[in-house]
């Protein structure tokens, strides 16, 4: 009996110490991963903060009759576009995305006529699935193959929907990245395109700008721009927070596996001296009943 619990406990430690491999060997990828996904948003940001400074300056002047992005409606029909990972394995990451557009929803459900949600990642998706949530789009399995095209191709999605009335409002929902312990959830509107209150005072006391070629062909190039800058962000927010998230989360996964080895050898050499002691004490009682 002690040699069978001895032969389960050192399957036991090596079945630990072989999942321990499997998540120190995540946590490096993901941190070779994190650093490469850091330097892509932090070589973005300015870019977006600046065209969110020249785009808000630009409509606190500009009337909201003069492009359909800018239209201002009675926000019934709400869309958000939820940015989750399409793998798991990353701590509270997704969960912390989907309690929030949840807790949106209960918010907003009893103004609103509807609330639908859109997905970039496939964890959002699967979970909404299974509820009765109106989906509009997904767009699964592209992570770590992001790019420009495909926030392009989703923020004139977006945009061809606020154009068309489909919608009156769209909100974003991803995860800020500000390091490997910390991505704060955010909710930002992206449609219709507002000035911050700051540029919409100044819009105010400011003159108008003289347009060349024409007020309207400007509008038209740079606000659906506007829409996917604010995308492309977001992705690489996302990708950058889930890798802080996965590296986290392996760390902590090796540091528990850590632990539980010791245990599980503290336990292991404690059965085996008393087996050992069980063994002398059995020979000596048979060395004495020889006697």
């Amino acid at each position: 009996m002690a040699k069978a619990s001895l032969r389960d406990i050192r399957k036991r430690i090596a079945s630990v110490r072989s999942t321990q491999q499997i998540t120190k060997a995540m946590k490096m990828v993901a941190a070779a991963k994190l650093r490469r996904a850091q330097e892509s948003i932090i070589a973005v940001r300015p870019y977006a903060t600046k065209t969110l400074e020249v785009l808000g300056s630009l409509a606190a002047r500009t009337s909201a009759e003069a492009h359909p992005l800018l239209a201002r409606r009675d926000p019934k029909r709400v869309e958000v576009v939820v940015f989750t990972s399409d793998r798991g394995l990353c701590g509270a990451y997704n969960m912390n995305l989907i309690q929030r557009a949840e807790r949106f929803m209960v918010e907003e459900k009893g103004s609103r006529d509807e609330v639908a949600l859109s997905f970039i990642g496939r964890k959002a998706r699967d979970y909404f699935r299974k509820r009765k949530v109106t989906m509009r789009r997904e767009y699964v399995n592209f992570f770590g193959k992001v790019d420009f095209l495909l926030a392009a191709k989703i923020g004139q999605e977006l945009a061809q929907a606020y154009s068309t009335q489909q919608v009156d409002s769209i909100y974003v929902l991803y995860s800020e990245f500000r390091s490997a312990l910390q991505q704060p959830v955010v909710l930002k509107k992206v449609l219709p395109v507002s000035p911050p209150e700051a540029q919409a005072k100044a819009g105010e006391a400011a003159g108008d700008y003289l347009y060349e070629p024409s007020e309207r062909e400007i509008l038209d190039r740079l606000l659906p721009m506007y829409v996917e800058v604010q995308i492309y962000q977001a992705l690489l927010e996302s990708i950058a927070s889930e890798y802080g998230a996965r590296m986290t989360a392996m760390e902590n996964a090796t540091k528990n596996a850590s632990e539980m080895i010791e245990k599980l050898t503290l336990v292991y050499n404690k059965a085996r001296q008393a087996a050992i002691t069980k063994e002398l004490i059995e020979i000596v009682s048979g060395a004495d009943a020889l006697k």
